[in-house]
């Protein structure tokens, strides 16, 4: 890593020196009474939508993304968006994730505010947390709810992020399993609740992992999935999507009304230092929640497909643990030296924020 911040050291640097001047020199977009645009004139209205899915509703932070723009797509998954690529990019990421990642980017302020969506009335409920990583999400629903260790799953591609976990006294009772969000082993509605933090942006196809997160809940159940927002700004939308998966709104909604979720909602969160600045897009900036019908059909465990068409690659799904050939390993190693530079603006880009929103926002109304 430090030969890498060596190297590269002076480019990062000049984007991040760009976007701090592009978020000065634009009009204050993302606080400005006279440029936001209301939340939900980005999404599908009620009357667009089937009758079953016309259950969605918003709740908004008092910043929000304009609706008008129109963004460019996506042309291809970033590059630790691959289960191999992201295997071993959070190999060396485990060792520092909670102390230099947690408090710039997923706060436990952030996580408090995240678990209200899902609804533990009941400490007992049983709860899977997929990509759960290090446990941190986990540590908060055990702490806040008093819930019962073992009624809760924490599943992880990652070793070395799963070693971390099984370290802490907290989690002493909790099931810890390595697996693939996108095929979970789970039988099908075995879970009351679904919970997914900084996941989603790894998974090569998003689609599966929503509709996988459908069929293991029993209806009636919840599904909360925290993640990325991409990024308005130009320079730092060419940076999250050569990253990894920044999915817009519209397409979080999409993918949940696929899969079949109904009462649909979506929440901005984002670190208080950043006083509502997201032009620049955030690694965890929405909470979408989704709850499978009660009168859910499906209960022999068949999964409706998707029929929508995501801006992503076609869907393949990746097996990680599948041999390489030379070509293969070249494609690997330019994905994750090149995911790694992308991935080190983001690194520099909270400390950009917080200086700009330190010296020109002094005031920013509470989520």
């Amino acid at each position: 890593f430090s030969v890498l911040s060596s190297l590269f050291y002076f480019k990062p640097t000049f984007y991040c020196a760009m976007a701090f001047i592009s978020s000065v020199s634009v009009p204050f977009a993302t606080h400005s009474s006279l440029q936001i645009r209301p939340l939900h004139s980005q999404l599908p209205t009620s009357s667009a939508l089937p009758s079953k899915h016309r259950h969605l509703s918003m709740t908004s932070s008092s910043v929000s993304t304009p609706s008008s723009t129109q963004y460019p797509p996506r042309k291809f998954r970033g590059m630790m968006q691959h289960k191999s690529e992201s295997f071993w990019f959070y190999k060396f990421l485990s060792l520092v994730y909670d102390k230099f990642v947690n408090p710039f980017h997923w706060t436990p302020e952030m996580r408090s505010t995240a678990l209200k969506s899902l609804e533990l009335t009941d400490p007992s409920l049983g709860i899977c947390d997929i990509g759960g990583g290090t446990g941190f999400t986990t540590e908060g629903i055990i702490a806040e709810y008093k819930h019962h260790p073992n009624r809760i799953t924490l599943l992880d591609q990652s070793t070395d992020q799963l070693k971390v976990a099984k370290s802490k006294s907290v989690l002493n009772g909790v099931r810890i399993l390595q697996g693939d969000a996108e095929s979970l082993p789970f039988a099908t509605n075995a879970y009351d609740r679904y919970v997914s933090a900084g996941s989603i942006e790894y998974w090569p196809n998003p689609e599966m992992g929503i509709q996988e997160a459908y069929r293991v809940i029993r209806p009636g159940g919840i599904a909360v999935i925290i993640g990325p927002i991409r990024a308005t700004n130009p320079i730092s939308r060419f940076f999250c999507d050569l990253w990894m998966l920044f999915p817009m709104k519209t397409e979080y909604i999409q993918w949940f009304q696929s899969a079949g979720f109904e009462d649909i909602e979506i929440q901005d969160i984002g670190p208080k230092l950043y006083k509502g600045v997201r032009q620049h897009g955030l690694i965890m900036g929405v909470v979408v929640k989704g709850r499978k019908p009660k009168s859910e059909q499906n209960a022999s465990g068949h999964v409706k497909k998707s029929g929508s068409t995501s801006q992503l690659d076609r869907v393949v799904r990746e097996d990680r643990k599948m041999s390489m050939g030379i070509a293969r390993r070249v494609l690997f190693l330019a994905r994750l030296l090149v995911g790694i530079i992308a991935g080190f603006y983001y690194f520099l880009i909270p400390f950009v924020i917080m200086a700009y929103a330190a010296v020109f926002i002094r005031t920013h109304n509470k989520q």
